[in-house]
């Protein structure tokens, strides 16, 4: 069942017209934005979310060719391509050369999201494992940023990027939802770290206890859309215009002001994937 839409006659919170944001990690490509997609990012950038990164690795790997077509299609959308977690097992080596392909579009700014999930163990952890190793090594040899997905696997993936070792353009453990001494376990493997409307959520203590101390030069924001709606959203569809609610928590939990969350997060992610050098 389709969850409503956000409205465009829906008020959102008022912030500073100075203040802009970018969402890292969302999924336009899915769906869910079929019908309206052209409107989620026009509601999206009148909320002040300026650019957004649609994630390509999100089911079967057509989605990694829409992603691409979203961005070309948007000023200000970028994209990223791999085969999520879920879908490790259909890894071969002719996906691989095909997304090394696919890296060299001008739209296209990190590998991923990969990583590891072995809380729904959709591909046999063996395989995600594997996966995992390939994609650090395809944005090693593209030297785009690598997005990570992790869920109930820190052990493993902390393993993993030590033994590769994260490449020279870095990377981000997205949608950030574990322990405190996780996050600093991927801190101190140079990651950078993502909040998503999980802040929102009363179950999310221990994520929020994370943000308090992640450096701001390696925070982002992300709505992970159509996912992880943010209170007082949560139920529907997300969207890019909500952004502005994680921020605004997250600015709250590190007592900053929006304004220096914003434009720190903003800068991360820019500087991270390379935002500035691409098209826009």
């Amino acid at each position: 069942m389709q969850h409503p839409a956000i409205s465009s006659s829906e008020e959102l919170p008022a912030i500073p017209a100075k203040v802009s944001l970018v969402d890292s990690h969302c999924h336009l490509e899915t769906d869910a934005f079929e019908h309206d997609r052209e409107k989620v990012v026009a509601q999206a950038k009148a909320a002040q979310v300026e650019r957004m990164i649609t994630i390509g690795a999100s089911g079967a790997f057509e989605a990694n060719h829409v992603a691409i077509r979203v961005a070309r299609e948007h000023d200000g959308v970028f994209a990223t391509v791999g085969i999520h977690p879920h879908d490790a097992s259909t890894l071969s080596e002719g996906k691989l050369e095909q997304l090394e392909a696919l890296a060299a579009d001008s739209c296209v700014v990190g590998i991923g999201e990969s990583g590891l999930d072995y809380h729904y163990d959709h591909s046999p952890r063996e395989q995600q494992r594997n996966a995992f190793r390939r994609f650090i090594d395809l944005a090693k040899r593209t030297n785009l940023a690598l997005s990570v997905h992790l869920r109930n696997a820190d052990a493993d993936a902390a393993e993993i990027l030590r033994s590769e070792g994260l490449g020279a353009a870095g990377g981000v453990i997205h949608c950030f939802s574990s322990t405190p001494d996780a996050a600093r376990t991927f801190l101190d493997l140079g990651m950078h770290i993502s909040f998503s409307g999980i802040l929102t959520f009363k179950s999310a203590a221990e994520v929020r206890e994370a943000a308090k101390f992640v450096p701001q030069d390696r925070l982002l924001v992300e709505t992970d859309a159509p996912f992880l709606a943010p209170i007082p959203h949560r139920g529907r569809r997300n969207e890019p215009a909500l952004l502005v609610y994680t921020a605004l928590k997250l600015a709250e939990i590190r007592g900053e002001s929006l304004e220096s969350l914003a434009t720190a997060t903003a800068r991360n992610t820019d500087r991270l994937f390379g935002l500035t050098q691409r098209r826009d």
